[in-house]
């Protein structure tokens, strides 16, 4: 029984929460006009959705110059190898 509760609590799809946020009423409408969102709920969780995957790509940006560049690698010949 220990075992079966700790994988609901500890599960990664835990089950929406109801949550009071105060946003700005004239944002969220005009957010679920431009994209044509039926629900306030749609548009929030597309704006976070699409708030995650920014975040993540500006990370891949940090890479930038931390990867060490071989300057004799040959992009052409590996490609004639597949």
């Amino acid at each position: 029984m220990c075992k079966a509760m700790c994988k609901l609590l500890c599960s990664d799809r835990t089950p929406p929460v109801p949550t009071n946020l105060a946003i700005d009423d004239r944002l969220l409408e005009k957010a679920r006009r431009v994209g044509r969102h039926r629900t306030k709920k749609a548009t929030v969780t597309e704006a976070l959705e699409e708030y995650i995957r920014r975040r993540e790509r500006l990370r891949i940006l940090d890479l930038l110059g931390a990867i060490e560049f071989d300057p004799r690698y040959d992009y052409k010949a590996a490609r004639k190898k597949r």
